[in-house]
């Protein structure tokens, strides 16, 4: 291949300055011969191809090539071309301004609420990457960039799957494919195809920056890779005690061996790093030391036949895990309303049993001046409000880790509900219509307003008449 120097033009793209060099390839700044008005500063990304063209450099960014094309939205640099082996092979993409997150890894152990912002970022940013059919399967520091308003980019697709795509990598190779610390046990037994493979990669991370240190060391053999299938991590509290037990739960959970015991979606995960009251604590949260000889032993064996764990995509697990959020009128609702939504709630959790449902009441508090906290009686609004939807819930007899409840104060309900359903990437809402009256139709109920808004399902619900079977409105849409 022609060396690259400063000056040189291929394929309209002029190289202005070398910027880089990874281990697979060469990062340039580079522009157009001829500028497109407003286009944003491009990065042209070269293969290192030694005497020998490593086929791992070659499969690697072929992976890319056909990937970066189809992915769209804030967390993913804007792919502009590229061009193949037959010429010279490279991809042009948006060049993502400041420094990845490999930079505060040398200030590790952060403070924990930087830790949990950038837990939320970054799970945020793999949600939406996994609702494209794609797994990241090499997420770490150097891997995550951040824009200008805080949102996290995932960069570096060269290991990625796509469950629409052929897996090149699978294909022609047989050794895990990775980076030692952050991979997954799954990867290290060859399977490459669940979403959950990155919420393993971000417990990593987030071990790392909570405590300084790396949960499964630098292993740079398989043998070395294989430990994490049966050793466990010193709990990260046992280093940092400023680590609240929540967040330990949120970590430990990431980094178990089996997938199925993570979180379902980064979505779920980002969820509860958001709202840390409604983490369910278990023995994880309180452990002070790692396990024994004998679960060590016990765990060995048992990962002797882990070869034959199951198969998974990002598109199956997403679809066998969406979070459903119930909105009920605690103030004004009827207690025929309040049933027909625990009957929607209910049919579509049998539908979907992997779901997580959030239980979600408006507090309407004023635009100017201060609103009362207590009642005419001396009781707490906010406090009312929550049993009441404890107490609404209670006949569902869900277990506890799959149900939240949440007393959103705002001045309107309607973009309070949006609003949550946006941050905490609920995948259906469901809320209660108390009727249409003449003033209601011209104001716009809030259950109108919801449907007109949300970017994601959203059924209505109207109230039972005696003797009737409650339906879902004709208002009810999809998005």
């Amino acid at each position: 291949m022609q060396r690259l120097e400063a000056g040189m033009v291929i394929d309209g793209f002029r190289l202005d300055q070398r910027l880089h060099k990874g281990g697979m390839a060469w990062l340039w700044a580079v522009s157009r011969v001829e500028p497109v008005p407003g286009e944003a500063p491009l990065l042209m990304k070269i293969p290192i191809l030694g005497d020998n063209d490593d086929p791992t450099v070659i499969v690697g960014f072929e992976v890319e090539q056909m990937i970066m094309p189809k992915l769209t939205g804030i967390h993913v640099p804007h792919f502009i071309a590229s061009g193949d082996f037959t010429g010279h092979p490279y991809i042009v993409m948006e060049r993502i301004a400041g420094e990845s997150l490999r930079a505060r890894f040398d200030q590790a152990p952060l403070p924990v609420d930087e830790v949990i912002s950038i837990g939320i970022r970054v799970a945020s940013a793999l949600h939406d990457l996994h609702r494209q059919h794609v797994i990241h399967l090499d997420i770490k520091p150097s891997n995550i960039m951040f824009r200008a308003g805080g949102e996290a980019i995932l960069i570096d697709y060269g290991l990625s799957r796509h469950d629409k795509m052929p897996d090149l990598l699978a294909e022609e190779f047989r050794l895990p494919m990775g980076t030692g610390p952050y991979i997954s046990p799954e990867q290290v037994l060859h399977i490459r195809n669940d979403p959950r493979s990155d919420l393993f990669a971000l417990g990593v991370l987030l071990y790392h920056l909570a405590t300084g240190e790396r949960p499964h060391g630098h292993p740079t053999s398989v043998r070395g890779l294989r430990r994490r299938l049966y050793r466990d991590p010193e709990p990260p509290r046992a280093i940092n005690p400023a680590i609240p037990p929540w967040l330990q739960e949120i970590i430990l959970r990431c980094l178990e061996v089996n997938p199925a015991a993570r979180h379902d979606t980064a979505a779920q995960l980002a969820f509860e790093l958001q709202n840390p009251e409604q983490v369910k604590l278990t023995a994880r949260a309180e452990k002070s030391a790692r396990d024994g000889l004998f679960t060590v032993t016990r765990r060995w064996f048992h990962a002797i036949g882990m070869e034959a764990m199951p198969q998974q995509s990002a598109e199956q697990q997403l679809a066998r895990a969406p979070i459903i959020a119930v909105a009920i009128d605690i103030a004004h609702g009827s207690e025929e309303l309040a049933e027909s939504l625990r009957i929607a709630a209910r049919r579509i959790l049998q539908t979907e049993p992997g779901a997580r449902l959030a239980c979600l009441t408006v507090q309407r508090t004023s635009r100017i001046g201060m609103d009362d906290v207590v009642d005419s009686q001396g009781r707490n609004i906010h406090v009312k409000h929550l049993v009441a939807l404890k107490h609404w819930a209670r006949p569902l007899n869900i277990a506890p880790e799959k149900i939240t409840f949440h007393v959103l104060e705002a001045p309107d309900p309607a973009s309070a509900i949006v609003e949550y359903a946006r941050i905490n990437d609920v995948d259906h809402i469901v809320i209660g219509s108390r009727g249409i009256s003449a003033l209601r139709r011209y104001l716009g109920s809030v259950s109108s307003q919801v449907v007109a808004q949300a970017e994601c399902t959203v059924t209505v619900v109207k109230g039972a008449r005696a003797g009737s079977v409650p339906q879902a409105s004709p208002e009810a849409t999809t998005h």
